[in-house]
């Protein structure tokens, strides 16, 4: 059987095995600024420094015309890949359609989204993502990332440990669709990347 010769009905066994149970209904706060939540208790000494080191000094001075939430990366982390497996985020996102990541089935991975909050809190961020094979869903994942204030450097969310898949059926071509949300459900970045499971590295 060669690699990709998996039949629909293996898919949609592999896509049983990988359902989720469904989210906990989930009310997110009333929104508010950075000024507000600073002027929040002003006069209580410890509170306002909790916030400090929260928040920092305040807004960032950035260009006005930039987005809240900028995703500038994505990347699988796993010690024993070869080479870097990094995504540019910033660029011709349809150009990631045609670039796949290798990974050699069964290790161990995590995934890394780099993001900037240029201007206000943003709260319950969360990232998302639905993996395909011959066009049969396979499996879906959703991330908490938390709530973000705003900082010149960028944040970094790394998920915790994942396990790609393996065996003969498990090697082939996935196509993932990914999306950066809040708790408002704004879209703040959505792409789609490939994965290629092979038998090694370099096969």
């Amino acid at each position: 059987m060669a690699e990709d010769d998996v039949t629909p009905e293996q898919l949609a066994a592999i896509a049983a095995e990988n359902e989720e149970p469904e989210p906990v209904n989930y009310k997110p706060p009333a929104q508010k600024t950075v000024q507000e939540i600073q002027e929040l208790d002003k006069d209580d000494d410890s509170l306002r420094k909790y916030k400090e080191t929260l928040l920092g000094s305040g807004a960032v001075d950035t260009d006005p015309s930039l987005p809240n939430v900028q995703v500038t990366q994505m990347a699988l982390i796993c010690e024993s890949a070869p080479y870097p497996l990094e995504l540019d985020l910033q660029g011709n996102l349809d150009a990631l359609k045609n670039e796949a990541f290798i990974l050699k089935e069964g290790v161990e991975y995590k995934i890394k989204i780099s993001f900037k909050v240029n201007k206000e809190i943003v709260s319950g961020l969360r990232y998302l993502q639905v993996t395909s094979r011959k066009g049969i869903k396979v499996d879906s994942s959703c991330y908490m990332v938390g709530s973000y204030g705003p900082r010149p450097s960028a944040h970094e969310f790394i998920s915790t440990t994942e396990e790609a898949p393996k065996g003969m059926l498990a090697r082939g071509q996935y196509v993932i669709k990914s999306r950066f949300m809040d708790d408002d459900n704004y879209d703040h970045l959505s792409w789609e990347w490939n994965l290629n499971i092979k038998k090694d590295w370099d096969d």
